[in-house]
């Protein structure tokens, strides 16, 4: 494995419970960083927690990333408990939401999906980020997906999220350009994670499909490219989408 330097950084992943949240923590560590999980989950983070902290120093913080007043108490902590730093954020935390014809989709549903995915990426931003500023340095990363470029059938709460988070991606990116922050993101074809729990086996298998290597990303592909992004060798991209498809999407 390739060693990226992260050496005294303070990332905060938000997600970072399980599936490609827990492998960009587990990466950022092994970089040198110390990392902070945001996630819902409590029993879960608090596993996550105990098992990467034999890697370097983990902080673990309960947080409804959709609740204004939570992300503000979370950014605190997480302040308060690295040397009041945070140098780089990974928006990763989502659902999909399950999968039915958008007429199908209850409204309840559909909102629920553009809170998790998108909202709370630009609320978690807005706490973060003037830290960053502060600071004269910063690295965001967020986790899209090749739905929002395309927009898959039968997904289109998620398409819509995705495609969203691309955008806020490219309007944050042009506001931060002087700042020393740069924001990217990436757009991953499906990795087998938890998130699979929540599609139809069609779904699944509509995915596979459109994937010219024949296989889903793996969790530590994707946390190889985030933490590239997060780091000082990345100094002249900004408001970029990167691809980890297999081949699906290349433009």
């Amino acid at each position: 494995m390739n060693r990226i330097d992260l050496a005294g950084r303070v990332a905060v992943v938000t997600g970072g419970a399980r599936g490609i949240g827990y492998a960009v923590a587990e990466r950022a560590l092994a970089s040198g960083a110390a990392v902070a999980l945001w996630d819902a989950d409590a029993s879960r983070l608090e596993e996550a927690r105990a098992t990467l902290a034999q890697a370097g120093t983990v902080t673990a913080h309960a947080v409804e990333l959709t609740d204004e007043a939570a992300v503000a108490a979370a950014t605190r902590a997480t302040l308060a408990a690295h040397g009041g730093r945070i140098d780089i954020l990974v928006n990763n935390a989502g659902i999909t939401g399950g999968n039915a014809p958008t007429w199908e989709i209850a409204p309840a549903e559909w909102r629920r999906v553009i809170e998790v995915n998108l909202v709370a990426p630009y609320l978690v931003s807005r706490a973060v980020v003037p830290e960053m500023i502060r600071a004269g340095y910063g690295r965001v990363v967020n986790i899209a997906s090749v739905a929002g470029k395309e927009g898959n059938p039968n997904a289109s709460h998620y398409s819509a999220s995705k495609a969203g988070l691309i955008g806020l991606t490219k309007s944050m990116a042009k506001e931060l350009v002087d700042k020393g922050v740069l924001v990217n993101c990436v757009t991953p074809a499906a990795a087998q994670t938890d998130l699979f729990k929540q599609m139809t086996e069609a779904q699944i298998a509509y995915m596979l499909s459109k994937i010219p290597m024949g296989r889903f990303v793996r969790v530590e592909e994707v946390a190889a490219l985030v933490c590239w992004l997060a780091s000082e060798d990345c100094s002249f991209s900004t408001g970029a989408v990167f691809d980890i498809t297999g081949g699906r999407a290349t433009y």
